[in-house]
């Protein structure tokens, strides 16, 4: 359950890498950017759909950029009913708690704390989205400059830890 709420997906289907032996999943870590990138991967059991190219990109300053070269049908005409069709990004945690019941057992709750979702009618060939991440008080370096960094939130910076 926690990879349906917590992932960074450009494209989230039943897609099938194993169909063509022309289809790959590949990525590439420089230091500065991970991409990763789905390359003529087809639907399961939608083959004659044609393949789909596309690729998610991670910054090291935090961007995210997802790109589609091919997207040969409209994302709406995807069914869900195999697998959920999603495009954005999501985060979670869990927690295990012990459960009243059992007491050698723990309960897993799971906790989506924030949730981007694209409109997937407007994903189409040749187009592009990005992501730029909001500023925070953790790239400051001292209380002053939080405080006059001119972020709308109450500044809690910690003497101690930095």
């Amino acid at each position: 359950m926690l990879t349906a709420t917590q992932y960074i997906a450009p494209l989230m289907a039943n897609f099938n890498p194993s169909y063509s032996r022309n289809s790959t999943v590949q990525y590439l870590d420089n230091g500065t950017v991970f991409v990763v990138q789905w390359d003529q991967v087809y639907l399961q059991g939608k083959e004659d759909m044609g393949s789909f190219t596309f690729q998610a990109a991670l910054h090291s300053s935090g961007r995210i950029v997802f790109g589609y070269k091919e997207i040969p049908v409209p994302v709406l005409q995807i069914s869900a009913s195999q697998h959920p069709v999603k495009a954005g990004l999501s985060d979670a945690f869990m927690v295990l708690n012990p459960s009243p019941d059992v007491p050698e057992s723990r309960r897993r709750t799971i906790f989506e704390y924030h949730r981007v979702e694209l409109d997937t009618s407007r994903i189409c060939s040749l187009s592009a989205v990005e992501f730029t991440p909001l500023p925070t008080c953790l790239q400051h370096q001292s209380c002053e400059t939080c405080v006059g960094s001119g972020l709308t939130f109450n500044c809690s910076w910690c003497h101690v830890l930095q």
